[in-house]
């Protein structure tokens, strides 16, 4: 054989080697002011971040509510504990300042190096190992809620729902302008490799108001929630629910550890998430964090936050 069929031969062996597959654990976690608002100090969070030691996660919520704190009027106020958090886990960070529907005091944390923000400042560039990887964050008006709503559970002026259609409706005309810009963000990154939507939606996902979720007693009718329908339109995956698509086995309820599931002011449901679009993507794993077992799959205490956290470990 001569060199110039040698150096062909080595072309095409190169060639035919299959890519690397790129693994990332992902997190998503509302964070309720770095603890502020129950007066914790932020290594409470920051402990809760190192017991999943994820390579990005989305924070919701960096900066304290005021007080009072309600449906009418609820503006983070001071300092975000983003930089701090970041420090202490020697992350790089970037905080979401932005003033949209789709933005309340949010941040994206990363082990490696953070890029450019996109317009409406809900997605960046991180560089994996040579690929694209947009990450976006969002954190979505609680008002109105519609569990409360079809529940008769007061908040605020708004109105007492009876149908699931009444609740699509409400939910699509509080949360659609932000996932407008949520769509016009993930259009700017379109040539990632893969994208990741981390967010606290306040609204439950259509797969766990499901049939089988009223059978189990978890919810009181199927509802086809609009915002993870309209995500999963897109070509993302919800993470947890891939791992874990037996909801009445599995509820995984982020909201809330504050109170009880008997509370008759509240209704307990899963409404953080993390979403992942690449080709060949796998879910690895998949779990919630929080206080105690068996509402999370990772147990840290002291618990900082109102709502559990979730992430889950993927390979694409």
């Amino acid at each position: 054989m001569n060199s110039k069929s040698i150096l062909l031969s080595l072309f095409l062996a190169s060639v035919a080697l299959p890519a690397a597959a790129t693994d990332l654990t992902v997190m998503s976690f509302n964070i309720w002011g770095g603890g502020a608002n129950a007066d914790k100090p932020v290594d409470e969070t920051v402990a809760v971040i190192k017991a999943v030691n994820p390579d990005i996660i989305g924070i919701q919520e960096t900066k304290p509510e005021p007080d009072p704190c309600d449906a009418d009027n609820c503006v983070p106020t001071g300092k975000s504990v983003a930089a701090d958090i970041a420090k202490a886990l020697g992350y790089h960070y970037y905080d979401q300042s932005a003033s949209n529907p789709a933005v309340w005091a949010n941040a994206i944390l990363s082990r490696y190096p953070i890029g450019k923000a996109t317009k409406n400042d809900l997605c960046v560039e991180i560089a994996v190992d040579g690929r694209r990887v947009a990450a976006c964050n969002i954190h979505l008006t609680d008002f109105p809620y519609q569990p409360y709503q079809l529940l008769n559970i007061e908040y605020g002026p708004a109105p007492f729902l009876k149908t699931a259609a009444e609740a699509v409706e409400a939910a699509k005309k509080a949360r659609g302008p932000a996932l407008d810009l949520l769509e016009a963000d993930l259009k700017a990154v379109s040539g990632s490799d893969a994208a990741f939507i981390f967010g606290d939606f306040n609204e439950p996902s259509h797969l766990d108001w499901t049939e089988a979720a009223v059978k189990a007693g978890l919810q009181p009718m199927v509802v086809a929630y609009p915002s993870t329908l309209r995500i999963e339109s897109w070509g993302f995956h919800d993470l947890f629910r891939t791992a874990w698509p037996d909801v009445a086995a599995k509820p995984a309820l982020t909201w809330t550890p504050t109170s009880e599931p008997t509370a008759k002011d509240d209704h307990h449901d899963r409404i953080d998430f993390t979403f992942g679009r690449a080709k060949n993507l796998k879910v690895l794993s998949a779990g919630i964090v929080g206080e105690k077992k068996p509402e999370a799959d990772i147990v840290v205490t002291p618990w900082p936050a109102d709502h559990r956290a979730t992430m889950a470990k993927v390979s694409f």
